[in-house]
């Protein structure tokens, strides 16, 4: 691949502008706003000047609903040997496309996952899907040349190629992707019109499940439009294990211990699903799941402890798995929480406090 064209200079679209453009790559960019692909450009994205012929790849980087007519409109005036586009929901799109009279042979729809709770070409990075997979959907009728250009694309971004069925990705994806989305904002509405106190006793749990919830609402109406059955109907899968739950929480209400009982155990089998749900989650490099010991150090909120901590963790000889920050309400402080191999936490322990760190006791 020499030559790209990139249409459509939001977030993704100038992400893979990005990075092909850091390999060697000559991309050129086109945007219904010019204002937005001059900024792309202005990035080191490509250039924002129309190519003189056809291109090796044109990638389709527009909200779901308009993929069709765009990838229709650039068929027709031949701009690339091969097209692909990067939206959210696959299958609705192609079938909408192939009413257009779009060519299946030079088409391929892929979805990259990855993302930013934030939009727009300001927003792009060139690692953005460095270690991310990146589905793919072929057809039969999918030219070898088109999926090859595409297995280059995502391997120029440093994704991982993953092979779908269309509508098994929307069914996949409206399940790990686009109902977390609504519950976390359905989630976070709830603190709209919430006392000013219980606000301010926001820990990390709330942070985490609302994190996604800062999201563009126009992005994401574009997404759910394109894909509302199979989300609908994860939801009113989510609705029936709530009205359980409800019912459970009512019981332990109650004055009597029969129904106390069956509340209690109705809350513990959810809660027991979500573990075993939980569990099924892949862990570090797509592996398995690993179970790791949690050491909770208390930081000040100055320039170099966290590089700090990690140098004195790299001295132990201990390797971090993860890491999470829970800020302190009301002091320039906080716990980082640092997660390591089991047999690595008294070490680690050992070590931080011989170099000072106050470690919390979890």
């Amino acid at each position: 691949m020499r030559t790209a064209l990139v249409i459509g200079t939001g977030l993704i679209g100038t992400s893979v502008a990005l990075a092909l453009a850091g390999r060697g790559v000559r991309v050129h960019l086109e945007d219904h706003d010019a204002d937005q692909a001059r900024t792309a450009a202005s990035l080191g994205a490509g250039t924002d000047r129309p190519p003189e012929g056809p291109v090796d790849l044109a990638v389709v980087a527009v909200p779901p609903a308009h993929i069709p007519a765009v990838l229709a409109a650039a068929q027709r005036r031949k701009a690339a040997r091969g097209y692909l586009d990067v939206g959210s929901v696959k299958g609705g799109p192609r079938r909408e496309a192939e009413a257009l009279g779009c060519d299946p042979a030079t088409y391929l729809g892929t979805h990259p996952m990855s993302g930013r709770e934030i939009s727009g070409p300001l927003a792009a990075t060139a690692d953005l899907f460095e270690g991310r997979p990146w589905v793919l959907t072929p057809t039969p009728e999918t030219d070898t040349e088109v999926l090859n250009l595409a297995l280059e694309l995502i391997s120029l971004c440093r994704a991982v190629p993953v092979v779908m069925d269309a509508d098994a990705h929307d069914r996949a994806v409206a399940l790990v992707s686009h109902t977390p989305q609504l519950l976390s904002s359905l989630v976070a509405a709830r603190l709209e019109g919430a006392d000013e106190t219980a606000v301010r006793l926001c820990g990390q749990g709330i942070r985490d499940v609302t994190r996604i919830a800062a999201s563009d609402p126009g992005m994401w109406i574009d997404i759910l439009s394109a894909n509302p059955g199979p989300v609908a109907d994860v939801l009113a899968a989510v609705a029936g294990d709530l009205e359980e739950t409800v019912r459970a929480l009512r019981a332990l209400e109650s004055a009597d211990e029969t129904e106390r009982t069956g509340g209690a155990a109705g809350i513990e089998e959810v809660l027991r699903r979500g573990n075993s749900g939980r569990a099924r989650i892949p862990g570090k490099h797509g592996q398995a799941p690993a179970a790791y010991e949690t050491v909770a150090v208390l930081i000040s909120d100055r320039p170099g402890e966290l590089a700090r901590i990690f140098a004195d963790a790299g001295r132990a000889g201990v390797n971090i798995e993860d890491v999470r920050i829970e800020h302190a309400t009301g002091q320039q402080a906080g716990h980082v929480q640092l997660m390591v191999e089991p047999s690595a936490a008294p070490v680690l322990t050992a070590a931080l406090r011989e170099r000072g760190w106050a470690i919390r006791q979890q």
